[in-house]
């Protein structure tokens, strides 16, 4: 049993040191670098919606843009590779990180790395698929997903939940915007009009991708209540949605906006980011 524990702990000891080695967390920060050009995209494309144009303003557009491009192929896998050592190393941190904190803060700085770890390996893997000539369509696996949840039995409780799971992380993307928050996962910003433009991006960036969240959650919540799956149309649908209210195209177009700078700032952060 004593034998079991120490080669344990010494397993355990290796795997931080890994997650602590410059080279890791170098490839690590890719991760960041590949989620801001996929937000990136989304943005260029939603603008161009807003603008009289067409597209699929969600990551299969984006996806599906950066594969058809010059080396696409050669970036999607790079990006995927990105995400793939961000979601590992966000997974580190739920079992090495944090361990100055006290009790309650330390369970929820690994609890957010750990939600970080699913989100980026989600991101990994749909780079992956397109790397490897798969396709998909954001929109309507949105729909799938909610009509197969909605056939059960808890179902709805379960999308509502989901639903206000989504409108509470809209609320502080949008809070973190407002009140920088943002700011203390960052270090060694540079000074004077560079850091200040790094911040400005982020919080344009931040109360962006909160609105574009809180519209998702609205209609997931709306699709539910009405029974209707066809309603829960994911980023696209959600994005089209805003432009088809009053001044929607103007709305639209400051939401494409900010989710340009939430890209770039993503990309930024890849530099900056405290690991």
């Amino acid at each position: 049993m004593g034998e079991a524990k120490r080669q344990a702990t010494k397993a355990a000891d290796a795997a931080e040191d890994v997650a602590d080695s410059k080279g890791f967390q170098l490839a690590a920060r890719a991760g960041y670098i590949a989620a801001g050009l996929l937000h990136l995209l989304i943005g260029i494309i939603a603008l161009r919606i807003a603008t009289g144009g067409s597209g699929k303003a969600d990551q299969s557009g984006a996806l599906q843009q950066l594969a058809g491009g010059p080396g696409g192929r050669i970036l999607l896998w790079a990006c995927f590779l990105g995400c793939i050592a961000l979601a590992l190393f966000m997974l580190s941190e739920v079992f090495f990180g944090a361990k100055q904190a006290s009790g309650n803060e330390r369970t929820k700085e690994r609890l957010k790395s750990g939600g970080t770890a699913v989100v980026y390996a989600a991101l990994g893997a749909a780079f992956g698929r397109y790397a490897l000539g798969g396709t998909s369509d954001s929109g309507q696996s949105t729909q799938s997903a909610t009509a197969s949840v909605m056939s059960h039995p808890a179902g709805a409780a379960l999308l509502i939940a989901i639903g206000l799971g989504l409108l509470a992380t809209a609320g502080y993307f949008v809070y973190s915007g407002i009140t920088r928050k943002f700011k203390k996962n960052l270090s060694r910003l540079p000074s004077g009009e560079a850091g200040s433009a790094v911040v400005t991006l982020g919080r344009v960036g931040y109360v962006a991708k909160g609105i574009a969240l809180a519209v998702l959650g609205f209609l997931l919540i709306l699709a539910t209540v009405r029974n209707n799956p066809e309603e829960s149309t994911g980023l696209d649908g959600a994005l089209k949605t805003l432009a088809g209210q009053p001044f929607g195209i103007w709305i639209l177009g400051a939401v494409a906006v900010g989710l340009i700078c939430y890209g770039l700032f993503l990309m930024v952060r890849s530099r900056y980011q405290r690991m």
